[in-house]
């Protein structure tokens, strides 16, 4: 949970004055390494659940307000979005019976947030990614009124100097921007710390970097986004390009993303990390600091550093340091910020167990992997597996590429079970949570292939909206179950809660694949691109894309016997004939709204315009081909 004390707006001198409060702490942290201040001879385990609120259809709900107001405990806080929520694990020792009992916490929880959203109309659900989300759902009223949350985007949009572009290539291809950080609340995470000695941290460190492929492949479950099959796990891809500051330049200039894997090993202290994204990373927000770090050192007691952990909270490093107190004694832990939420709270705990016993095992079996094995390779193994899951070609220790499967089930599976026998956790849970590893792996059945293998066999049943809905119902329903997801049959188009909620809105139903023109092309082309395409209408577009006009095959045969282009010097261009600035609705219009408006007018195709571009069209064709999709379900029912 980040620090919320911020100011909403920092200028130039806050920064100033921030920045020096940052380097202190940083001099400070150096001091406590120096002096042996951290906690060391004991490791704990913990993690933070992020969720998604829902409503009665499975689509995003906007109430975690109302649900943190009646959850009433301090565990559970806000996130970005007003339909995200999130709650803290109480720390725990790593041994005995740490893992039954994280996954037994991870269930009360979610029964209280689950038990407040439905006193709210609402419902929780542990997925990657809500395979219902639409774009709209990520406008600016859904960020949560906390200033921290402005101030960040305000910040981001600033250094940003644009719209945020996002490009991702699956088996579909997404491609689009957007005016705010609020697409980092389409990703919903099961982050796991692991408290470490400062003196074991670079090799602990590097072992997570060096796992980091194959846990992720094992781990995978958000492979749709707006109803696109794009990555194994797209939430990689996304939240990087989510908060992506960086500006394209005239020259090869090497920059950092904020939201990164790294560039390199850690050569022998923590302090490398925080040294590297100050000087990187430029400060987006600033908070009062009173506390003075030396003064507290001096009187036995740990410094807050609310400088250092407010500027490390804006870096989105995949394992980020984290600096902590319990008790009055300062500690550090890696936090792993790869995993997905979901399928299920036994699934979350089976891939932290896969963690914990990973980077163990390979301080255990190699001492510092850097030694063994190019951070290159590591960082390749990362990418290659948030785009193929368990399809990936992984290498490990030097050894050449081979599939991901085999290299989990021959080599990180023996290696996870030694690091958590080595400190003594219960036989039994340890065979319980590799289990499903293995047995998810053999299977070949992650979280994101089970949502694949069930659109897939969903094919012509009902709209794409239709099919996405029943996912996310049986994700819910199994889910509940608690049986983990290799164990799932697909789901069913019955599960999607009926047509009704699949044609809502205007923008449930449009055509999206558009076919558009210039006012200065000839109307030539637009009679050709209607016979090329059957279609009556085309839209017209200035040069920034914002729709200017439209022409109408009935405009068209109103000119035949009056145009003849053989006789002109110049062809007619289309901003002679095009009707300008059409009626147009929105994305989120009742579509029962937008078929009175057609039938009224006459109309036979409605343009749907967000922001000024256009997004969309409603026609008389498209609507004719749902009604007939619905007298079919019906005479068949």
């Amino acid at each position: 949970m980040g620090e919320q004390d911020v100011r909403e707006q920092s200028q130039a001198e806050d920064i100033r004055v921030f920045l020096r409060h940052l380097l202190r702490d940083v001099r400070a942290f150096e001091r406590m390494l120096e002096e042996e201040r951290f906690e060391t001879g004991v490791r704990r385990i913990g993690a933070e659940q992020e969720m998604f609120l829902i409503d009665q259809f499975g689509r995003p709900a906007p109430i975690a307000t109302e649900v943190l107001e009646a959850v009433g405990d301090p565990h559970f806080t806000t996130e970005l979005a007003r339909f995200n929520l999130e709650f803290n694990l109480d720390p725990q020792i790593f041994g005995g019976s740490c893992l039954r009992d994280m996954e037994w916490q991870i269930g009360e929880l979610l029964g209280r947030a689950r038990e407040a959203a439905q006193r709210c109309g609402g419902d929780v659900l542990l997925t990657g990614i809500l395979p219902t989300l639409r774009k709209t759902d990520l406008e600016m009223i859904n960020m949560t009124p906390n200033p921290r949350y402005y101030a960040l985007n305000e910040a981001m949009n600033r250094l940003k100097g644009g719209a945020y572009e996002f490009f991702l290539q699956g088996k579909d291809e997404l491609h689009l921007h957007h005016d705010s950080i609020l697409v980092e609340a389409a990703n919903t995470s099961f982050q796991v710390h692991f408290q470490v000695a400062p003196k074991e941290f670079a090799r602990l460190y590097n072992a997570a970097q060096a796992v980091a492929g194959p846990l992720l492949a094992a781990a995978a479950n958000s492979p749709l986004l707006f109803g696109k099959r794009l990555w194994a796990e797209t939430r990689i891809g996304l939240f990087q390009q989510s908060i992506d500051t960086r500006r394209t330049t005239p020259h090869l200039r090497e920059q950092t993303p904020r939201v990164s894997f790294g560039r390199h090993w850690v050569r022998e202290s923590v302090l490398e990390i925080f040294q590297e994204d100050i000087a990187r990373f430029r400060a987006l927000i600033s908070t009062e600091v009173e506390d003075d770090p030396f003064a507290e050192l001096d009187m036995g007691r740990a410094p807050t550093l609310k400088a250092l952990r407010l500027h490390n909270s804006t870096i989105y490093r995949w394992n980020r340091v984290c600096y902590g107190i319990n008790d009055d004694k300062p500690h550090i832990r890696i936090e792993n910020r790869i995993l997905p939420a979901g399928p299920t709270p036994r699934d979350e705990v089976a891939n932290a167990a896969f963690w914990f016993g990973l980077i163990s095992g390979v301080l255990e079996r190699y001492g510092n992997i850097a030694e063994h094995m190019s951070f290159d390779d590591a960082r390749a193994n990362f990418l290659a597996a948030a785009r193929h899951g368990l399809d990936a070609q992984l290498g490990w220790a030097g050894a050449p590429p081979v599939p991901a499967h085999r290299l989990i089930l021959d080599e990180m599976l023996p290696l996870a079970r030694l690091g958590l026998e080595t400190p003594h956790l219960e036989q039994e849970n340890i065979d319980l949570y590799l289990g499903v590893i293995e047995e998810r792996v053999r299977s070949r059945r992650t979280g994101a292939q089970w949502q694949l293998d069930s659109l897939a066999g969903l094919a012509d049943r009902g709209p794409l909206t239709e099919r996405l809905s029943a996912i996310t119902a049986a994700t819910r329903a199994r889910q509940r179950d608690g049986r983990p997801v290799h164990t799932w049959e697909l789901a069913r188009i019955e599960e999607g809660g009926g047509w009704k909620q699949s044609y809502a809105t205007v923008e449930q139903c449009m055509d999206t694949d558009i076919v558009t023109v210039n006012a200065n092309e000839p109307v030539d082309l637009v009679a050709n691109l209607m016979v090329w395409n059957n279609i009556r209408h085309v839209m017209v577009e200035d040069d920034d894309n914002r729709l200017i006009g439209m022409v109408s095959q009935r405009k068209l045969l109103s000119l035949v016997g009056t145009y003849q282009p053989e006789r002109m010097e110049a062809p007619l261009p289309v901003s002679a004939v095009m009707q300008r600035d059409p009626v147009s609705v929105s994305p989120e219009t009742p579509t029962v709204e937008a078929i009175d408006l057609m039938r009224t007018n006459g109309w036979a195709c409605l343009p749907v315009i967000k922001d000024e571009h256009l997004v969309g069209v409603l026609t008389e064709s498209r609507l004719m081909v749902i009604a007939g999709e619905l007298l079919e379900q019906k005479l068949r029912e």
